[in-house]
């Protein structure tokens, strides 16, 4: 009895312990989503100050804003969500930061036609462009969405790479900048683009809160 109680303490003491990633990684997410926060950075801890906010925008906008989207998407996502926690593990990516940018990129893909954007340009739940990368896949596919969290993956990676004296939340939102536009846009953390950046973290702190 004693043992499993030292053994027990042991787990709750390594699970808050920051930067052990290893030990998260082996968590399966469908039990613990609330413990999974991926390899870069624990969301929940980041501040955000949620959607941007301007004359036309008061209500629809700040963190209450962020979520009031959030909420609207969540029932879109439902059936993506186990595939969502399964790419996520992966890739060691925080399945809620996932579920965010789909929500803010595509609203759980009920805007896309055949898994286009309006235009014809972006494709697939995280919108990807077709003039910068090439989508492999059908737009909602296991295949795609691989894809999509491994060029994020990767868009943080390069910006550790690139600027090794930011925090961890700094290469985080960096990272989720350059999704967007690119790593060569960034060149300060004035470059990161705040009002996306922001908007997404408030929306995953959101979906972590409801089971990602």
């Amino acid at each position: 009895m004693l043992s499993s109680i030292l053994f027990l303490g042991l787990i709750a003491l390594i699970g808050t312990s920051r930067g052990l990633y290893p030990f998260t990684q082996s968590m399966n997410p469908h039990l613990h989503p609330r413990l999974y926060h991926g390899c870069y950075g624990n969301i929940m801890i980041m501040e955000t100050s949620g959607a941007a906010c301007d004359i036309t925008k008061l209500i629809n906008c700040g963190i209450r804003g962020s979520e009031m989207f959030a909420e609207m998407d969540l029932r879109a996502l439902k059936p993506y969500q186990i595939l969502i926690k399964e790419v996520g593990l992966r890739h060691c990516m925080d399945p809620a930061l996932i579920a965010a940018i789909i929500s803010r990129e595509s609203h759980g893909g009920t805007v896309l036609k055949d898994g286009w954007d309006h235009k014809g340009l972006k494709f697939g739940l995280m919108q990807l462009d077709k003039k910068i990368h090439h989508p492999v896949g059908t737009w909602d596919s296991k295949e795609h969405l691989l894809q999509a969290v491994g060029i994020l993956t990767e868009r943080i990676k390069a910006i550790q790479k690139k600027f090794p004296t930011w925090s961890v939340a700094e290469h985080l939102r960096g990272g989720l900048s350059a999704f967007k536009s690119g790593i060569d846009a960034i060149a300060t953390p004035e470059d990161i683009d705040n009002d996306l950046v922001s908007d997404i973290i408030a929306r995953a702190k959101y979906y972590k809160r409801h089971g990602y």
